[in-house]
């Protein structure tokens, strides 16, 4: 059964870094392409980055280009998100998100077809 877990969120002050993991188990993350959103109350799901499976190719939001930083960790079953510079609107849940055919991930479109819970950042002083 695919299972993603994200980790890593937590309270940050502005100009502030954290580093997102995404961890899977039963299948191996290296085959899919993995994207990153986030979810605000009352907004649509938002993209933030994907990577693809088999190019490593990245991909950002224009909102987050120069700050954040995916990638894929030593660990097969592990992607990484490094944000950096932190803003108070970067303040939302971040979830990781795995699909085998990766069509969307240059897209940043929320149709992938497995999901983690999410990881709470809050950015502010």
């Amino acid at each position: 059964q695919v299972h993603l877990v994200e980790s890593g969120g937590g309270l940050v002050q502005p100009g502030g870094s954290l580093r997102l993991s995404c961890t899977a188990s039963g299948f191996t993350l290296r085959h899919y392409a993995i994207g990153w959103f986030r979810q605000v109350p009352g907004k649509e799901r938002e993209g933030v980055s994907c990577i693809a499976h088999s190019s490593d190719r990245t991909y950002y939001a224009d909102s987050v280009k120069g700050r954040f930083t995916i990638s894929r960790g030593n660990a097969s079953n592990t992607v990484h998100l490094q944000m950096n510079s932190l803003k108070p609107e970067d303040t939302a849940v971040y979830l990781c998100a795995a699909d085998l055919d990766g069509s969307s991930c240059p897209y940043l479109i929320p149709l992938f077809g497995s999901w983690g819970q999410g990881t709470q950042v809050t950015v502010s002083s």
